[in-house]
């Protein structure tokens, strides 16, 4: 169970959530972490590492966990994902930066982000 302020969000969640989350956070933009495999994500942490820890909790391999950030006021827009976090830096797997440098990877990401959001 995550902690009170954190969301595992498994079906959908509506970006007018998102954007509630947005305004009583950061102002513009909600933290998440993508299971790339599982096709969850936990939203509403301070920090990605919060999230990823929620996610490694309930079973995610790291290798599939990435941090993200999401700006509910530019839902439909290329950027309105932000492909930035700590948890992103693994020289293991090929990520030197805080990006998510794999084009294939931001594909995922993309797409799960893309099926449990609605509009």
């Amino acid at each position: 169970m995550p902690p009170d302020d954190m969301e595992v969000i498994r079906e959908s969640v509506t970006v007018v959530h998102l954007g509630e989350l947005a305004e009583s956070g950061f102002g513009n933009l909600v933290k998440a972490v993508v299971d790339v495999d599982k096709g969850i994500m936990v939203i509403g942490g301070e920090m990605h590492a919060d999230e990823e820890a929620v996610l490694l909790g309930l079973g995610s391999s790291q290798t599939d966990l990435w941090g993200i950030n999401l700006y509910p006021s530019q839902y439909g827009q290329d950027d309105w994902i932000e492909f930035d976090s700590m948890i992103n830096i693994r020289p293991r797997q090929g990520n030197r930066s805080r990006g998510v440098e794999d084009p294939i990877a931001q594909e995922k990401i993309v797409a799960v982000v893309g099926h449990l959001v609605r509009g």
